[in-house]
């Protein structure tokens, strides 16, 4: 702790979290002019090291344990302050999470919010004398000064004035005549702050609240309950897809706008947000801010200070909006809740967004919706053990049916075809007849790429990534293998194996979506395709473009990953196919099973959503396999009935709680010995009721370089696990280069 004389005794000290890695708080004296100032949460510069950094206030107090301490430099502006409920809700994150608290601000405040990203300047160009006068300069200078009398053509034109790129753009000049004619006193250059806001130019049309049937009334009349009474309730929304969810998260969020409350809307991932922001808009016109992982910083920082001043008082965005600084927030949604994009798995804290807003509703007093249609085990146990309220919506709405299934035998279709095939004869005869009655289709496959190996047929040994343990797909569009963990490529492919050298070509194995995409077009030529996969979404705004033109009929068919899996309404769809249905079920994870029932039956939901009954068609080489069978019956209960089973008796969460140590290090036995001698520590400050799983190499052993290595520790609770971890690190020194990531709850105990 670092010193310094002063002359007066101070009123006031503060405990400060620095935003740099030192993770004990330091004490600070607070000079007499900024003790008004100073309050919990307020960001502040303070001396460290002869050096000024940022930090966080975390206690205000009358006195210290220190005698003499440094004083703070300055307080930061109060719009870098953390609320008082996200303060809370940090604290409690922390700790059950296992994280520092530095880390946990800083996705509460993130960057761009921390004025490391200023306000969007452009500069504006008017006229500062007359129409008729700049006419007549205009004529004067036309031969002598022709870069000039062009700026001055372009403004006469104009109403009030024109942004400067966009008057540079139209004269295809440079700024320097701009400038000239700002000094001669006929134009004016002012800066104007411009608002980049995702919605601004965004077309939309005005809708209105639609009736609802019987299930949804039931529901709202539950949540506006909540609502009225200004009570934390959990509300779990269990709805078949197409029930009509999102028009009562509508009409929910109007009962909290006309109570003055603030609402958040969360969505899994960027592939909802175009129609979602489109029919909240609709609705709410000019009250709605939107945060993803698209936006660059400087849109964040305008969609974040627009809710932080109260102008919009509905969030929509990803998992880390659950954070938004919301006035008076009264609701909190969580759409799909039973998506893993909620989660955090790559860095500290590893927190689930829907577990977050239940806290989160819990300190706030706000009403929590969690609405799916194949809802996560643990909120359907919760839901069953009266811990949530549960409104099932067992009907579509608008009257549209369910759609049948069918499931295809693929091996059936291999021996009939004499060779592999992509696509069964059922689902090649529904696609005809889609193309004919002009109606349209969607294909799922969740492996993008064109083959997802190159295989050596002397030795079998596939071509691998040089940075990490998984093989290389191959992308036929930029004829190249490429990682899909870190990046790397290789291009063009090579010709001879890497390991045994032998000269026998290398075979392609594997089916990704850029061949289905093929393949489809050689069996009919005419069909128009669009493919939505990571690869065709690089580009910022290429998502909502691709779904906007399927959705005005610009294709017959939409090929794509797991990002059209769910949330997207379009009337004309009325076949989908699952390509490879059981891929995910060969994972050795207990959420295996959830995840594959998830999958197909949030993919079925895309069809029949009009007049017209849909058709599902899965394809599979188990067709057997109970997750499958009940995915095509659409019986979730029963599902979920059988898979608690099988949880309770391996006691598996929901019937104990769970944390993954993961551990990666650029040299492979220094990560397993760390690994080793952290979990012989926690075995000892353990009881028996906890079980330590042995260290075992990842699902993905090598990542960038990276070795990795990892256990479980399962329990009835987490805190004694938590308490167990803080001092196994105190025991066990981290060596340099070791990384240790901290999951609790973890969605994956393979990868």
């Amino acid at each position: 702790m670092e010193h310094l004389e002063r002359p007066t005794q101070p009123l006031k000290f503060v405990s400060v979290i620095l935003d740099v890695s030192i993770d004990k708080l330091l004490d600070y004296s607070v000079p007499e002019e900024l003790a008004d100032k100073v309050k919990r949460g307020m960001r502040v510069e303070v001396p460290v090291r002869g050096h000024l950094r940022p930090g966080y206030i975390f206690e205000v107090k009358s006195s210290s344990t220190f005698p003499r301490l440094h004083p703070i430099s300055q307080v930061l502006s109060d719009e870098e302050h953390v609320t008082d409920d996200l303060f809370d809700l940090s604290l409690w994150m922390a700790k059950y999470y296992c994280a520092p608290l530095r880390l946990v601000f800083k996705i509460i405040l993130p960057a761009s919010v921390r004025r490391l990203v200023q306000p969007k300047q452009q500069l504006f160009v008017m006229r500062a004398k007359t129409r008729d006068e700049l006419a007549e300069h205009c004529t004067t200078i036309r031969t002598k000064h022709p870069a000039q009398a062009v700026v001055l053509d372009e403004m006469l034109q104009v109403k009030k004035g024109i942004l400067l790129t966009e008057l540079l753009e139209k004269t295809g000049g440079t700024r320097s005549p701009v400038d000239t004619l700002a000094k001669q006193g006929f134009l004016v250059v002012d800066i104007v702050r411009i608002d980049r806001s995702p919605l601004v130019n965004e077309e939309y049309f005005k809708t209105k609240p639609k009736p609802l049937n019987e299930g949804q009334a039931e529901a709202l009349a539950k949540i506006c309950n909540s609502l009225d009474h200004n009570i934390f309730e959990t509300h779990l929304l269990f709805g078949v897809t197409g029930s009509g969810k999102t028009e009562v998260y509508l009409q929910a969020i109007d009962k909290a706008l006309k109570q003055g409350k603030g609402a958040i809307m969360l969505v899994p991932e960027i592939s909802l947000t175009a129609q979602t922001i489109e029919r909240f808009r609709s609705r709410f016109e000019g009250q709605i801010a939107v945060l993803h992982h698209r936006l660059s910083p400087g849109e964040r920082l305008d969609e974040w200070d627009r809710i932080r001043r109260g102008d919009a008082k509905i969030v929509i965005g990803a998992r880390s909006a659950v954070f938004s600084p919301v006035q008076n927030l009264g609701l909190l949604i969580v759409d799909e809740e039973h998506e893993s994009s909620y989660k955090q798995t790559d860095e500290a804290p590893c927190y689930h967004a829907r577990d977050v807003a239940v806290m989160r509703g819990k300190l706030s007093a706000a009403t929590v919706i969690l609405g799916s249609a194949t809802p996560s085990l643990e909120s359907f146990h919760n839901a069953t053990k009266a811990k949530y309220i549960l409104s099932p919506l067992r009907i579509r709405a608008d009257s549209a049916a369910i759609p049948s299934f069918t499931i295809v035998n693929m091996k059936q279709e291999y021996e009939r075809a004499k060779t592999y095939t992509s696509f069964s004869e059922a689902l090649l005869k529904g696609i005809k007849k889609r193309v004919e009655s002009g109606e349209q289709t969607i294909l799922f496959l969740n492996r993008r790429g064109y083959h997802t190996t190159l295989l050596c047929k002397g030795c079998g040994t596939a071509v691998k990534c040089h940075h990490c343990d998984t093989a290389l797909t191959f992308h036929l569009g930029e004829n190249a293998l490429s990682c899909h963990l870190c990046g790397f490529t290789l291009s063009p492919p090579p010709r001879i194996c890497q390991k045994c050298k032998a000269p026998d070509p290398l075979k392609f194995k594997g089916v990704g979506t850029e061949q289905i995409e093929k393949a489809l077009h050689a069996v009919f030529p005419e069909i128009r395709t669009l493919r939505v996969d990571a690869d065709t979404t690089r580009h910022k705004g290429s998502h909502q473009k691709l779904l906007r033109d399927f959705g005005t009929g610009k294709a017959d068919v939409l090929i794509g990953t797991q990002m059209i899996a769910k949330g997207l309404h379009f009337p004309q769809v009325t076949l989908v196919g699952v390509l490879n249905s059981d891929a995910s079920l060969n994972i050795p994870d207990f959420r295996a099973s959830e995840t594959v029932f998830q999958l197909i039956t949030q993919v079925a939901g895309r069809a029949g959503r009009g007049k017209i009954q849909g058709e599902v068609i899965v394809q599979t080489l188990l067709p057997d396999n109970p997750t499958i069978q009940l995915a095509a019956a659409q019986e979730y209960e029963k599902f979920f009935a059988e898979e608690l089973n099988s949880r309770e008796m391996f006691r598996y969460p929901p019937f104990s709680q769970m944390v993954k140590l993961a551990v990666s290090a650029t040299d492979a036995r220094k990560a397993l010995e760390y690994a080793s001698r952290l979990r012989r520590a926690l075995q000892q400050q353990l009881a028996d009721a906890f079980e330590l799983h042995p260290v075992v190499p990842a699902g993905h052993a090598k990542v960038k370089d990276r070795f990795r290595y990892q256990f479980l520790v399962r329990g009835p609770s987490i805190a004694p696990i938590n308490r167990a971890i803080e001092v196994g690190r105190e025991e066990v020194p981290q060596p340099h280069d070791v990384r240790l990531l901290i999951d609790v709850n973890p969605l994956s105990t393979y990868f």
